[in-house]
């Protein structure tokens, strides 16, 4: 992946996040995946039950991909940059709670 851009920080890779994430409803289907991985996250801890742990990526990821496959129209940014991704999509859910990123 030759053309795969790269960024020296978060803060310079949100604003490109935040652009791959145009769509309001490939926003919305990532504020619902993350409303349930923090859930499940929570539930996990609180009960004991690790077998739901397997529930946390497929909850996440199936909402949020659905939302680029088929919303978007667009590559999640994921698949080049995991960590800042992962990242991205907590401060995202974070500014569209603070109104900083519309719903």
């Amino acid at each position: 992946m030759g053309n795969t851009k790269q960024f020296n920080s978060f803060a310079e890779f949100y604003p490109y996040y935040l652009k791959e994430h145009g769509n309001s409803t490939c926003r919305r289907l990532h504020f619902i995946g993350t409303t349930l991985v923090i859930g499940l996250l929570a539930y996990v801890l609180g009960k004991g039950a690790l077998g739901l742990l397997i529930a946390v990526p497929i909850a996440g990821y199936g909402f949020a991909w659905v939302g680029h496959f088929f919303f978007e129209k667009n590559r999640p940014a994921t698949f080049q940059h995991p960590f800042y991704s992962l990242l991205g999509d907590f401060v995202m859910y974070r500014d569209m709670i603070l109104g900083k990123v519309p719903f």
